[in-house]
This record gives C-alpha cells, structure tokens and sequence, in this order.
C-alpha cells in the first residue's frame, strides 16, 4: 500500500470515533515549535571561552560539535529539512556574534551582535524567541547574579536583562511575529540557608528594575522560568516555582514551566489546566528529566503525551508558547534535535487524534467505564499512517529515512570538525 492507501484508510477509522484526521494535519503544519540552538554546541556559545556554569553539565564528547556561528547554523538547517512546518530558533544572549572588533559584555550587548540571526530567520521564515544567559560568566559570584548582595553583580545582570528586551523588541519588529524573552537564574545555594526571603526579596526588585524600561509588550513576551534545583544549589534556589508564578501574575507577564524543573512525582501535565485558568497565555520548555532536571532528549513517552493533550483538549495551541529544552553530547547532536522536534510533533498529532469532545462528554455523564474503553482503544489507532502521510506532504522524510540523512551529514560534515 502507498502512504496515500494507508492514511485514507486511516482517516476512515478515526471518523468513526469522529476526528478528523484532515483538520488535525492542517493543524500540526501550523504549530510552531521554538527550537533551542543550544543542543548544536553543548550550551558553550560564542561569547565566553570558559567552562559551563550555573548548575548546568553537559555530558558526552560525541564528535561534531558546532564551534562557530556558521557551523552552528547549518546544522540547524539540517535538521529543520527533516522537520515538517515552520518554527523559531530559541537563543540565548551567549550566541551573540561578534564582527570585526564589536564585542561586548553581556551587560552592554545590542541588536546589531545578532544581525546575522536575524538575516538567517528572515530568508527561512523563522521566528526567533530569546534568553538572557546568566551563567558560565565571571559577574556570576558565589552562584549568584540578580538575587546577590553584591549591588554590583546585581547591577551588571539587570543592565543585561534590559538589553536582552531591546534585542527582543528588534527581533519581533524585524521578523514580523512576538518574541519570548525568558528569564532563568541558577541562583541558590548548596546547604540549608539561614536566610530564604533577603535573596528573594533582591531577586523581585531586581526584575522589577529590569521590567521598568519602555518595551513594546505586544511584541517582546517576557516570561519568568522557575527551577526546584540544580548542582550546587541542591538545598535552596532563589526562584522557586510559587515565586516566580506570583511574580509573573503580579506583573503581568508570563510564566514558563519547565517539565524538568519540579520533584520527580510533579508532572506539568496536570498543571496546564490550572495555568490557564489565571492567564491567556504561558510557556513551556519541554525536556526528559531522568531523576532529576537532566535535560535529556525529549521521547514520545507519557508524559509529552499529556502535555500535548492539555494543550489541544484546552484549545491551546496559541496559548502555551512551547520551546524544547535538552542537550545530550553522548550522541549525534543533529540526531537528538531531530528526534526531539519530531517527537513533540508526533505527541500533538497524537493529542489532535484523539476524540476530545467525546472523551470529555462521557466524563461528564458519568460514563467511566466507557470512557477508560475508549481512551485504551484509541492508543492503538493508525496513529503512525497519518503521521507518515503529514511527512509526505510536507516534503519531509518518513521512518526512520530521515537518519540516512543524519549519517550522510555526519560522514560529509560533521566528521570533519576537528
């Protein structure tokens, strides 16, 4: 049978249960996803020649690293061909380019160090989001920056939490769509502190600091991640969750849940509904914690499974603003983008398939029993005949053809970095 065969096959069992599989295809084209270019370089940047800090470990030494901007680039255009649909490039203020004697301190970088993103977004049709890099830098003192009490280290961090608004705001107005500026701090400490509320406490003001310069709010979506621990800050981090999910709802600006960033029996499934109870919009990274905030690549497992479903069931698709988070150098690095990207793809299609209003209407007539039948059956429907039909007609490889192309690119390209 051809892919066309199968699918039309396919469609004629999901309109049984009533989906349209047609709808759901048009609906996933659409879906944009913020991909982080952090994965291509081991989170190493182009602005800092020292070591990964902050609480954050990449580990492996699999060949190929990106090294400069243009190595970093292609490897996105790769996997972006084995992508279907267009989607945003999510960087961090470290990937700042740096041209014939520009450079700056992250407290004084501006638009013009990220010229050539913008010019590489643009002839793609991409979007960009953005984030502030507050770690793996010298102004980090004691695993702190914005809650320190230190008024110069906090004062260096707010002047580059500003100038990563403007570079957002020059995004957005260059590319024709919002930017997401998020916020993320490794700041905390290793052993029980004496005192939980005084670098809080630096830490609001601070952002409020950063907050108070003019931006164009429909353009730059600032948001504000939270993080339950990292390595060395095992006992206490500044911004916990019930911080930063108050501070976003004090002002107005979003909050970013990370599904690595919570105690291993927490899952960010079951928080979407109530976030989106209390905000029109709000943010996801969505990673593979594996014990803990591992950043490993992101599966078709379970729990991405859940969180595509309460974005789709919650008719959310333009309200929760979904970028992936991981970076595994044990592995081919195009490899473990492009498994990410398309299996995030898959979990929304997977959510779209499903037969929500049916599934909902039953729960609320009582019907259990038919409703736990119904949601087991659906999980061995011809999921992967319409998945392979949306590659198809997007142009981009189906299976498992699309690693040809990774091995190809790693013998031609990535083989030669040295």
């Amino acid at each position: 049978m051809t892919t066309k065969e199968r699918y039309d096959s396919a469609k004629e069992l999901y309109k049984e249960i009533g989906v349209d599989t047609d709808k759901a295809i048009e609906s996933l084209k659409n879906y944009k996803i913020s991909m982080h270019c952090w994965q291509g370089d081991d989170v190493m940047g182009f602005d800092n020649d020292g070591p990964l800090t902050g609480g954050i470990q990449t580990t492996g030494n699999y060949p190929g690293r990106a090294r400069t901007p243009e190595e970093l680039m292609a490897d996105i255009d790769k996997v972006l061909s084995l992508v279907a649909g267009k989607h945003k490039i999510n960087l961090h203020a470290c990937y700042a380019i740096f041209e014939d004697g520009n450079r700056a301190d992250r407290d004084a970088i501006k638009p013009e160090h990220f010229k050539k993103w913008v010019e590489f977004a643009k002839e793609r049709g991409l979007g960009l989001d953005f984030n502030p890099t507050f770690f793996s830098h010298k102004m980090v003192k004691d695993n702190l920056t914005l809650s320190s009490p230190d008024e110069e280290v906090r004062k260096f961090w707010i002047r580059h939490g500003q100038a990563c608004i403007k570079i957002s705001e020059y995004f957005a107005t260059e590319l024709g769509q919002p930017c997401l500026m998020n916020i993320w701090i490794p700041d905390g400490y290793k052993d029980i502190p004496a005192d939980r509320v005084a670098p809080r406490r630096r830490f609001k003001e601070s952002l409020d600091e950063i907050l108070s310069i003019d931006y164009d709010k429909s353009k730059v979506l600032v948001c504000l991640e939270s993080k339950v621990f990292g390595i060395g800050v095992e006992s206490y981090t500044v911004g916990s969750s019930e911080f930063t999910i108050n501070y976003a709802a004090s002002k107005g600006i979003l909050p970013l849940m990370d599904n690595g960033h919570y105690h291993p029996t927490e899952v960010v499934s079951d928080k979407i509904s109530s976030m989106l109870l209390f905000n029109d919009k709000m943010a996801l990274h969505v990673t593979r914690p594996v014990r803990w905030d591992s950043d490993h690549v992101v599966l078709f497992d379970d729990e991405t499974k859940e969180i595509a479903k309460e974005i789709v069931r919650n008719d959310a698709m333009d309200k929760v603003l979904v970028g992936l988070d991981y970076f595994d150098a044990s592995i081919n690095r195009i490899s473990a983008w492009t498994v990410g990207m398309r299996n995030f793809q898959k979990a929304m299609l997977y959510a779209l398939l499903s037969p929500n209003e049916k599934l909902k209407n039953l729960q609320e007539e009582g019907k259990l029993t038919e409703l736990m039948m119904l949601q087991e059956e659906v999980k061995t429907y011809p999921l992967g005949a319409v998945w392979d039909y949306f590659c198809e007609t997007n142009g981009v490889p189906q299976r498992s053809e699309w690693y040809k192309e990774v091995e190809k690119y790693e013998k031609e390209v990535l083989s030669k970095r040295q």
